[in-house]
């Protein structure tokens, strides 16, 4: 039959695709039969094997992938028992397994990106990976529910198991994810670019805590793993892989990495470029840079370094051994003058020539930093010009670098400027309050300034200090509280209140910089009924409803805090506070739903009144409209919060 009688006749055509359909089946299947079911089995197994090896995952999806490693463990004894039959296995049990092999390898795929993956990736994109979770689930429940147990002879106990496998799956995917609600505030607030103050850097050192980037070996194997993603990307994702190097390079300038280009093309040193094949000895490289080490030194701990790397790393406030971890009881390089020799005398051998390092230092950095015993010193000057010069100064140096922070510290600094918090000249108190800013961007320091006694004179210039006084006191409170002790303090010492207030009365920098230290003290339990008691529902309902703040997903990520305490429950569900959320949820920006949708889920699992009322302005079908067509995250709080308000609708 022709192509123009098929065309007439539709139902012909039909026919003849269906016939087409099954021949190719029938060829698929002949073409599988081909391959040996023991090699299959095996495949598998091997797999099982190769992600039981991965050991550990990146922190952002550590939990899910260990369950879906348990999960594939779980196939074994099925394998095992399909391995042991006499003669051929059926048709549908053969697709099945080649089913099965298909999303083990997506499987494999997925867990290897996120056990060496770039952490920032799988932290900024952490609700693509989890759909890519979802994905790997459904091809395995559909691997799996085809399996003909009966006709292959499985045993129950198997069968039973392979079957809970199944329902945790199902259930995985209906699983709504519990977001690490730090993480994703600090991501937000690096992202959005709002200024460019040092308050900044106590966040990106948080992140970099939390995302295990604080060593130079694992900014370093970050960066591969970023150039890695780049080439797989092949150019797509623009936005999102440039917002991925940028925090990348606050990383590295946080650790007191001065190259910050460290995106570019992967290069021998050029001491190896004629003999790239040579095998040098793992003795003779920095842990650190990877590096043939020109002038290796000991650390407290018996560790050996390059000099330049180590000091580098000391100078970013760093007071642990990079490759053991341990504490550093005292700070000296001893040179290793033994290795040093074992390595000229295999270069000598080899035919290596070591390049000489030029001196990198920067002479009037060296002429500043050697102020800042004087500049210290004038602190506590008696003439008021001199002790404003130098607050002025330290403020500058403070912002400058690490080493400086390390060195005004090591000096005395934070002690005589804390002194100086209480003094009447509103400059000198500006002044002072912002270099304790800066310098607190440094761990050690946090404790310092904590110790000498500034929480409560910063506290009390947050009350009733100038302007930019105040801007500086609530950053300088939000990088203190990095500190879980110092949350504590924070709060007990009645720092919340005037945070409120200037939530509530302060200049736009002021409110975002009160709604960063807010969120940051709430993440303590106690201080979330201090916050209420100190009015902040009224302020973040403002924030709320001033679309020109640009605030609305800090304000909600605050009230997502808050409802999970009872007296945030009962101060934020109230019948304004629920319309205001659904109406987000109908017409607020992507990112503004999935707020609303997460708070509104809060209270709902809480109780069933907050859903009614919810219900009563009409947020059903806009919940709807988000499961459809939202973000992959607002579609999982909606069908979360769809289920909710049915057994709402049913009690």
């Amino acid at each position: 039959m022709g192509d123009a009688e098929e065309e007439k006749n539709p139902a012909l055509a039909a026919d003849g695709g269906r016939e087409k359909e099954q021949e190719a089946a029938a060829v698929a299947v002949a073409a599988e039969r081909e391959h040996d079911v023991d090699d299959l089995i095996r495949e598998v197994k091997v797999i099982i094997d190769s992600v039981s090896a991965f050991g550990d995952y990146r922190r952002t999806q550590r939990k899910e992938s260990f369950n879906l490693v348990r999960r594939m463990k779980l196939v074994t004894p099925l394998l095992e028992e399909i391995q042991e039959l006499e003669g051929p296995i059926p048709d549908a049990a053969y697709s099945r397994l080649c089913a099965l092999l298909k999303a083990f390898t997506a499987a494999k795929k997925l867990l290897r990106c996120c056990h060496d993956g770039s952490k920032i990736y799988l932290a900024l994109e952490g609700e693509a990976v989890m759909v890519r979770f979802h994905m790997v689930y459904e091809k395995l429940n559909h691997a799996l529910d085809g399996m003909p147990y009966e006709e292959l002879g499985i045993s129950d106990e198997v069968k039973e198991q392979v079957e809970l496998m199944s329902v945790q799956l199902r259930r995985a995917k209906r699983r709504t994810d519990t977001q690490d609600m730090e993480l994703a505030m600090d991501l937000m607030v690096v992202i959005s670019k709002r200024d460019d103050r040092n308050a900044d850097g106590a966040i990106i050192e948080r992140l970099a805590k939390n995302l295990e980037l604080q060593t130079l070996p694992d900014l370093r194997a970050e960066t591969m793993a970023i150039k890695k993603l780049i080439k797989e990307r092949c150019g797509q994702n623009g936005e999102s892989t440039q917002q991925i190097i940028d925090l990348l390079n606050k990383f590295k300038q946080t650790a007191g990495i001065e190259d910050t280009n460290g995106l570019s093309d992967v290069t021998l040193p050029k001491y190896l470029e004629k003999c790239p094949s040579l095998m040098i000895p793992n003795d003779f490289l920095c842990p650190i840079s990877l590096e043939i080490m020109m002038d290796p030194v000991i650390v407290a701990t018996g560790q050996t370094y390059e000099r330049r790397s180590i000091q580098m790393w000391l100078d970013a406030g760093h007071r642990t051994c990079p490759k053991t971890r341990q504490t550093l009881s005292h700070l000296s390089l001893a040179p290793n003058y033994a290795l040093r020799n074992l390595i000229l005398q295999w270069c000598e051998r080899n035919k290596v020539e070591l390049l000489k390092r030029e001196p990198e230092q920067d002479p009037d950095h060296s002429e500043r930093k050697e102020e800042i015993p004087s500049l210290v010193g004038d602190l506590s000057s008696i003439h008021l010009d001199a002790q404003r010069r130098a607050v002025k100064k330290l403020r500058m140096l403070s912002k400058e670098n690490p080493d400086n922070r390390v060195a005004i510290a090591k000096h005395g600094g934070i002690a005589a400027l804390v002194s100086l918090l209480p003094y009447p000249d509103s400059k000198i108190q500006e002044h002072t309050v912002t270099a304790l800013l800066n310098l607190s961007i440094d761990e050690g320091n946090k404790r310092l300034i904590a110790k000498e006694g500034a929480i409560p004179l910063i506290i009390e210039i947050l009350k009733s200090g100038t302007v930019e006084a105040k801007e500086n006191s609530a950053a300088a409170l939000f990088s203190l509280s990095m500190l879980d002790e110092n949350k504590v303090t924070i709060g007990s010492m009645n720092g919340i209140p005037p945070l409120v207030d200037l939530l509530q009365n302060g200049t736009i920098r002021g409110k975002k910089d009160a709604a960063t230290a807010l969120f940051n003290l709430v993440l303590n339990h106690r201080n979330k009924a201090r916050a209420i008691e100190a009015g902040v529902v009224a302020p973040l309902r403002q924030v709320l409803d001033d679309k020109n703040l640009g605030m609305v997903d800090e304000a909600l990520s605050i009230f997502l805090l808050l409802a999970s305490h009872p007296d945030g429950r009962a101060a934020i569900g109230q019948l304004p506070f629920i319309e205001a959320l659904v109406r987000l949820i109908q017409g607020g920006t992507p990112k503004n739903k999935e707020c609303a949708l997460s708070v509104l889920l809060e209270l709902g699992s809480h109780g069933s009144s907050f859903l009614l009322t919810a219900l009563q302005f009409g947020v059903y079908d806009h919940v709807r409209e988000v499961e459809k067509s939202g973000t992959n995250r607002g579609q999982r709080k909606a069908k979360s919060l769809l289920q909710l308000m049915r057994k709402c609708e049913h009690v």
